[in-house]
């Protein structure tokens, strides 16, 4: 049982912490985005990255821990299989509610957020890797998942799925 102090010295760390989470935004930039969050998927800018209402906002986010081809990448040609990663992204991820795990650092240096996405209970920076549409791409921190990746993009590699047979090494 707490004594009076200890309820007190309770409900002042309660209301701090209100005050703190209840507060507008006051930093420069874009505001903080919750480690995990759910969004609705606008468009996809191409296969790694899409663009979602979050908020009342739009926000583009780039899947952590992979790299598919480019498609839309200024001064750079699109890539070999960088359509067919687009198209899917696009058919898979338009229209539809996603929840967001921002990555530990939660943006690149376009501003982007960076994020593993689920779609339902389907992880959708690892299906991409298992069907060949996109090679891993590790940058610390936000490398939770790197090992996953690895294997999966072995996989794929090892049984010539999607890219790894189209495009070469």
């Amino acid at each position: 049982m707490k004594d009076r102090n200890g309820i007190a010295g309770s409900a002042v760390l309660l209301v701090a912490a209100a005050l703190l989470v209840l507060r507008p935004w006051e930093g420069g930039g874009p505001e903080p985005v919750p480690t995990a969050t759910v969004a609705t998927v606008v468009r996809a800018i191409d296969g790694d990255t899409i663009e979602v209402a979050l908020a009342g906002h739009r926000e583009d986010v780039r899947l952590i821990g992979i790299d598919t081809p480019e498609t839309v990448k200024p001064g750079t040609p699109v890539q070999c299989f960088g359509p067919r990663a687009h198209a899917f992204t696009r058919r898979l991820l338009t229209g539809r509610r996603v929840r967001l795990l921002v990555g530990v650092e939660p943006r690149d240096v376009y501003g982007r957020l960076l994020a593993y996405v689920h779609l339902g209970r389907r992880f959708v920076n690892a299906i991409l890797v298992r069907r060949g549409l996109a090679r891993t791409l590790t940058i610390a921190p936000n490398d939770r998942f790197a090992p996953l990746f690895r294997h999966l993009a072995l996989r794929a590699a090892r049984v010539g799925r999607g890219l790894w047979s189209a495009c070469g090494p």
